[in-house]
């Protein structure tokens, strides 16, 4: 059964992106990832409050609220949120969050519906994942540079993974837990027809596209309601618009691709989300995702540094 119809499959293969209103059920989905996000933050803001990090009560504030007055306070909720470990300095006590609601979001049938109409019935979650949530442009701290908190730089996602999964099937799929909407960052794209190959990158700020090499002009913003996605093409260039409201702009980044093939991060753990030929390869248990990660937070900390793209600054482009 195809969830996709070809205009759509059409659209994606040739545009490089499609928008998918409604994937994720609020009540069944997304009402427990923010459940579980606030309990999370609930706890975050005791110890910071006790330490005398943040001095505003948490009675009566809202999730949001907290966010914002802990990033003023330069207390960092963003890694302890992040369903990844870092591409930094790794440590054996390195916060991350797999809880049960953010797997159901991870495994959900709708989603991997979509994601089997385009790269097949054989998918792995591929390890480059994050949450984002983006404060308003006006209370960013002049030293941030995280992209999953300020605006995201022009990139490709191929272009953010090693070498060895140039040739793997895979796509990014983007989910809106909040409405994305220009005016609060919502995405914006350069379509693939116009790029049919791997630019070159420079460690900015961020991992971006290097100078004079993307149109620009041709981008196209893609707002999306909360409970939406945008399915991206590892070779679509795209990037965030600036948060310019002075509300928060939440979503995950989850990338899929096809059961043994790299996944372009291979320090970092994968797992097979849906398999129509061996359903005993499934993972159905969040418990074993974190253990998965747990694991490997444990071997890389005694390691020295993997770097998370390929990409030198002395190179020609960057120069």
């Amino acid at each position: 059964m195809l969830f996709l119809d070809q205009t759509q499959k059409d659209f994606f293969e040739t545009r490089g992106y499609l928008v998918v209103e409604d994937v994720f059920d609020q009540r069944s989905v997304l009402d427990p990832v923010r459940a579980e996000y606030a309990g999370l933050l609930d706890k975050l803001y005791e110890s910071w409050f006790a330490q005398g990090r943040v001095d505003t009560p948490a009675d009566n504030l809202t999730f949001f609220e907290k966010l914002l007055i802990a990033y003023r306070a330069k207390c960092d909720w963003f890694q302890p949120m992040d369903i990844s470990l870092p591409g930094d300095r790794i440590q054996a006590d390195t916060p991350m969050h797999f809880g049960p609601a953010v797997f159901n979001l991870v495994t959900a049938s709708r989603l991997l519906d979509l994601v089997e109409d385009l790269i097949g019935p054989e998918i792995t979650s591929n390890p480059i994942q994050h949450v984002r949530i983006k404060p308003p442009a006006t209370d960013l701290q002049r030293d941030e540079v995280r992209a999953h908190i300020t605006s995201t730089d022009w990139h490709q996602d191929r272009g953010v993974a090693h070498a060895d999964a140039d040739e793997t099937t895979m796509v990014t799929v983007w989910c809106a837990i909040t409405d994305a909407t220009v005016e609060n960052g919502c995405l914006q794209v350069v379509p693939r027809d116009g790029v049919d190959e791997l630019l070159p990158h420079c460690p900015q700020v961020q991992t971006a596209i290097a100078d004079g090499f993307l149109d620009k002009s041709k981008a196209v913003p893609l707002p999306v309601k909360s409970g939406g996605v945008v399915i991206f093409h590892p070779m679509t260039p795209h990037a965030s618009l600036v948060n310019q409201t002075d509300g928060f702009r939440w979503s995950f980044d989850l990338r899929f691709n096809r059961t043994g093939e790299p996944t372009g991060r291979s320090h970092f753990p994968e797992f097979v989300a849906r398999s129509r030929a061996n359903l005993a390869n499934e993972l159905r248990d969040h418990n074993r995702w974190r253990k998965l990660w747990e694991d490997a937070r444990s071997r890389l900390a005694g390691q020295p540094h993997i770097d998370i793209h390929r990409w030198s600054a002395d190179a020609p482009a960057c120069a």
